[in-house]
C-alpha cells in the first residue's frame, strides 16, 4: 500500500476516534455513514471508534469527564455498532466463528456492556444465545446443556454479585453438563470486574472491556479449544 494512502488511513481513523471522544454523537454517526458510503472496512470503522472510548475512559480517569461522559460515550458506541452491525454480518454470513452463551448473573440487571459486546460477537461472525439478566448459574447449566457453547460469558457490575459468579465456575467444575461433555471455556466481565474478582471468581479469564471479549473468544477459538 503506497504511503499517501496508509497515511490517509491513519488520519481519518484518527478523526472517528476525536469525534467519539468529543462525545460528538451525530457527527460521528454521520463520519460512519459517509465512510461506509465510500467502501470502506467497517471493520477498521469498529476499531477507531474503540479508540475513541479507550480516550474517553482515559479523560475520564483524568477528571475530564463525569460518569455522564461514560454514558454519552456508551450511546455512541451503541449507535455506531448498530449502523455497522448489519454491515459486518453481512460480511460473516456463513461463517461461524463459534458459539457463545452469554447473560448478566444473579443478582444484576445491568445490560449495556453485555448488549455491546453480543452485538460486537455477532459482527465478528459469532453465534450468541442471550439469556438476558438476573441469570441464576443453574440457567447457564441448563441452556448450556442443549445449547453447547464454546464460551460462556457472564456479566456482573454489582459488587453483591460476585459471590454467584464462583457458584457459576464450581457448577461448570463439578460436571453440571454431564461426565462426556467438555467444560466450556468461562469468561467474565463488567465495570468493577478486575484481576481479584477473576480470582475470586475461578474463571478462566476476564475482560476488561467488550473489545477484550470479543479478543479474547477470536483467540480461544483460533487454538480449537471447543468442546
Amino acid at each position: 500500500m503506497p504511503e499517501n494512502t496508509i497515511n490517509s488511513t491513519v488520519l481519518k481513523a484518527e478523526e472517528l476516534a476525536a469525534l467519539v471522544a468529543d462525545l460528538r454523537e451525530e457527527e460521528t454517526l454521520s463520519c460512519l455513514e459517509r465512510r461506509l458510503a465510500a467502501g470502506e472496512s467497517p471493520a477498521q470503522l469498529l476499531l477507531a471508534c474503540r479508540k475513541g472510548m479507550r480516550l474517553v475512559g482515559a479523560m475520564h480517569e483524568q477528571g475530564h469527564y463525569y460518569i455522564s461522559g461514560l454514558i454519552m460515550a456508551g450511546e455512541i458506541m451503541r449507535r455506531a455498532v448498530e449502523l455497522l452491525r448489519p454491515v459486518m454480518v453481512g460480511k460473516n454470513r456463513g461463517e461461524n466463528s463459534g458459539r457463545v452463551l452469554l447473560g448478566t448473573i444473579e443478582g444484576d440487571l445491568h445490560d449495556i456492556g453485555k448488549n455491546l459486546f453480543r452485538d460486537l460477537l455477532e459482527c465478528h461472525g459469532f453465534t450468541v444465545l442471550d439469556l438476558g439478566v438476573d441469570v441464576p448459574p443453574a440457567d447457564f447449566i441448563a441452556a448450556a446443556l442443549e445449547f453447547k457453547p464454546h464460551v460462556v460469558a457472564a456479566s456482573a457490575l454489582i459488587t453483591d454479585s460476585f459471590p454467584r459468579l464462583q457458584e457459576l465456575v464450581r457448577l461448570f467444575e463439578a460436571g453440571g453438563l454431564g461426565p462426556v461433555v467438555r467444560k466450556p471455556f468461562i469468561l467474565i466481565g463488567g465495570g468493577q470486574v478486575d484481576e481479584r474478582v477473576f480470582r475470586m471468581s475461578g474463571a478462566d479469564q476476564w475482560g476488561e472491556d467488550a473489545f477484550a471479549g470479543v479478543l479474547i473468544c477470536q483467540r480461544l477459538m483460533e487454538k480449537n479449544v471447543s468442546p
